[in-house]
Formats: C-alpha cells, structure tokens, sequence
C-alpha cells in the first residue's frame, strides 16, 4: 500500500484471482492503522470487454458485479444435446434456472448514484488509445456484425454496465453470451454484462462482512474497470487466435486509463468533501448481496434471509436445525416465478 504523506489518498495493490484479492482486502479491512469509516473505495483494474457494449481502451462504471462462474459445468465435449452451454446454476437443472443453492456471492449492487457521480468526474478525462487499437476495432465492423458490435468499433469513452467475475480467463463467443445470460439470470433481467474481472466479487464479499460491522461504509464503493481486450473474437477469427494471438493494441493504454479516468474521481470527491462526500451519497437503489446482509430488499435473488437489525440469519424455533438448502426450499416458488419473468423478458415481452 501506498499513501500521500497526508493520508488522503492511499493505493491498494490486490494482486490477481478472488483468492488475492479477498485475503488483501480482509487484511485492510482489520488493521488497526486505518479508520476506514468514511473512506470511499475506488476498485480499480483492466477487463476484457463485450463488443456488443463496448470497445478496448473503454472505461465502464458498474453498478452490479456478477460471479458467473459460481456454477455447475460439463466439459464442452459433453453438454446435453438440449442445454446452450455447459454452465448450470447450482442447484438447478439447466441454464435458464435460476439457481436453487446459493452462497451469497453471486451478485453485488454497489451506490448507483455514486456510480454516476463517478462516472461524470471521469468523463472529463482525455483517455488513451493506439493506432493497433483504432485498426483492431474496425474488424468488428463487418457484414452482419455491424449493428451488434457497433459499441466495438467506437473510440473509447465512459460507459455504465456491469462486471463478470471468473477465476477463469475465458475467450470465446459462446461462453461470452453464455455469462451474458447468468448476468441476465442472477439479476432478475437488469443487469448488463459487458466488462470481465478476476478479483471484485472477492473483494467486495471481504467488505461486505466488515460493512455489517460497521467499520466500512457500503455506500462509498465504485466499481471501474477499463478494457484491454475483447472477450470474443471479431468475426471469421477464432477464439485461441482472440486470446492468445491476437494485437489489440488496448492493454498499456487500458492501463493508463485506470489513472486518467481515475484521477478526476479521487480530486473530485476531496474537493467535494465538506459539501457532498463527507457526509456520504445516499443511495437511492438497494446495495449489498443477494442475502440482504446490509438489510433492505435486493431486488435480485430470492429475496433477505437476514435480520436488518443484526445482520444475522432470520431466527429459528429452538432446538430447530436448518440446512442451507433448507433456507431456500420456501422460496423455490419464488425463484421460479423471477426465473419465469427473466425468460418472459428475454422472449420480448413487455
């Protein structure tokens, strides 16, 4: 870690994968050399990018992370001949199912205010691109792909959508509109999946747990991930060309993006601070995880399985027992009444 000499600005290095950056974070989170009560958090980093949402060198402000790869999976070479891909919720039986077992991880909402807030500072930035970059970009453009990869072929710029979080550093069609789908899914039809990301469903269930506490304030979290590549090819290419032969062009200038968007963030809010930031952004959607932990409603998921007053699970008749599945199994009619309307949705439907 690294601070100005007055202590108004520090720099987290997490290191890479949820496992890094969950044990960084919790560290953080329990020294006893901060006072992070006020602190607002800036997560920071590079991402692969959807090209029907965007483009490399682009900066994107997320109000949901989603862990799509918290799932069942086939190998490729054996998916049911009846299922799109070989991802399944847990819990459930197919790709469309919204998952029976959950583990509180799968989506995080983060302060859409502050999001906006964050991403106006942040469009006043002159951001970076390459000339390999300009040129990558216009391979996208072509025959039936025009108007679907038409955010591909744009120059960089400041977009608002949401976060994939996998360990696995995937390429690929297929697997890109298979987590479109999961994000789709986990989010009950509202999120929009278009930036990838190895560390922030770690990061943000390691602050979560220290939120309930009171030690963080979960309400000054912004999510900002900048893209150094596309996480498909362009068409005609294949995807280990995509991934492993492939000059975008976008990594050094997604890089120095993450410290030219970023910058007018950090100045932004100190100059800010006794006006608006000290006191804090109120939030007007739900933040938190799928179980409530914070208290209020997620509106995704199957709905609080907390006690807002605590944080802790509902209470229980004594001497009662309860498994995890046990917890869901009242609400399975609910899931598939949200999973119902996502396909209800996803078919058009007004």
């Amino acid at each position: 870690m690294h601070c100005l000499k007055d202590g108004s600005v520090c720099q987290l290095t997490t290191g890479e994968s949820e496992i890094n950056a969950a044990t960084t974070i919790t560290a953080l989170m329990a020294s006893p050399l901060f006072d992070l009560r006020k602190t607002y958090f800036l997560i920071g980093g590079i991402a692969g990018i959807n090209p029907k949402h965007g483009t490399i060198a682009d900066v994107a402000f997320s109000k949901y992370a989603v862990q799509v790869a918290l799932q069942y999976e086939f190998d490729a070479r054996e998916i049911p001949s009846n299922y799109s891909t070989g991802y399944i919720p847990q819990g459930s039986t197919s790709p469309d199912m919204y998952p029976q077992s959950i583990y509180g991880t799968e989506v995080f909402e983060v302060n859409e205010a502050l999001r906006d807030i964050a991403a106006k500072f942040a469009s006043t930035a002159k951001l970076n691109d390459t000339s390999e970059a300009v040129a990558y970009r216009a391979l996208y453009a072509v025959g039936n792909h025009t108007k679907i990869y038409s955010a591909a072929s744009k120059s960089p710029g400041i977009i608002k959508c949401d976060t994939a979080t996998s360990d696995v550093y995937y390429s690929g069609t297929l697997l890109g509109e298979a987590f479109e789908n999961t994000t789709s899914l986990f989010t009950n039809g509202s999120g929009v999946y278009c930036m990838t990301a190895q560390e922030d469903n770690a990061t943000l269930e390691a602050m979560i747990r220290f939120a309930v506490h009171k030690t963080i304030d979960f309400a000054r979290i912004i999510i900002m991930r900048t893209a150094s590549d596309f996480d498909r090819p362009y068409p005609g290419a294949s995807p280990e060309f995509n991934l492993f032969y492939s000059n975008q062009g976008a990594f050094e200038p997604a890089v120095e993006n993450i410290y030219l968007a970023g910058t007018p963030i950090i100045k932004g809010i100190l100059s800010g601070w006794k006006k608006t930031f000290e006191k804090g952004v109120k939030p007007k959607n739900y933040i938190g995880d799928v179980f409530g932990t914070l208290g209020g409603k997620p509106d995704f998921g199957p709905g609080t399985i907390f006690d807002p007053a605590v944080g802790q699970p509902e209470k229980r008749g004594e001497g009662e027992v309860r498994s995890r599945m046990g917890m869901y199994k009242r609400r399975v009619g609910m899931k598939g009444a949200l999973g119902a309307e996502v396909a209800r949705r996803a078919n058009g439907a007004a």
